[in-house]
């Protein structure tokens, strides 16, 4: 199935520069990638049109597109979806990706990587009736500690909080963190279909407007 991001993707014509432009006047028509798509702001904002999706293992976006929409090539949806541009920042690296990313940070000091503290976290602490007094996952000192009175128990207790993350666990979760994306649901695809190819048509009276699916660049040639 063709690609209905680049299927919409109207042309460009830029003087032709190469061999076979024998003509000072002939020109090349290309598709217009600086031409950009995206979900309209209401769609963005309304939560309830999206799912809640966790990218497995080394899949990438036109696999989570196979997955959810049995089209591949919907993978821009995917994308877009979740306001991501650049793949390569934004997306999970596959796991051979990573290694050779935190080998090649940490100067391949496996001691550093695996065992260096980048910083500590905090532990749940609960008292003896299961109601949480600290939170877990907050940045904390490596001495930080919890003081209280358990009143159910008639004692004082404390806690120490402090948790240490490694460098490997704490770029592990940075990666991780990225798989967490969502899903436009299945039966809003043809809205975004029908906004993707009134966007992407060129206005009449716009800045050399040839027609809604071509523009044309100034042949500066001419006017040597």
């Amino acid at each position: 199935m063709a690609n209905p991001y680049f299927r919409n993707l109207p042309n460009f014509e830029y003087v032709n520069r190469t061999d076979d432009g024998r003509n000072i006047s002939d020109y090349t028509a290309v598709k217009n990638l600086f031409k950009k798509g995206k979900l309209r702001e209401d769609i963005l904002e309304n939560l309830t049109l999206f799912e809640k999706y966790s990218i497995i293992g080394d899949d990438r976006p036109d696999n989570v597109a196979y997955e959810v929409y049995g089209d591949p090539t919907l993978d821009w949806v995917i994308l877009t979806a979740n306001n991501i541009i650049n793949v390569y920042n934004e997306w999970p690296m596959t796991q051979a990706s990573f290694d050779t990313y935190v080998f090649e940070k940490y100067l391949g000091n496996y001691t550093l990587l695996y065992n260096g503290i980048h910083h500590y976290e905090s532990q749940e602490v609960k008292n003896s009736q299961g109601v949480v007094l600290f939170p877990k996952g907050l940045k904390v000192s490596s001495t930080q500690t919890l003081s209280y009175y358990d009143y159910y128990e008639d004692r004082q207790e404390t806690v120490n909080l402090a948790v240490p993350v490694t460098n490997y666990e704490y770029e592990e979760k940075l990666n991780n963190d990225k798989r967490n994306i969502f899903i436009l649901k299945s039966g809003y695809l043809n809205v975004v279909f029908d906004d993707l190819e009134e966007m992407m048509a060129y206005k009449e009276g716009s800045t050399q407007y040839v027609s809604e699916t071509l523009k044309r660049a100034d042949n500066i040639r001419l006017y040597k």
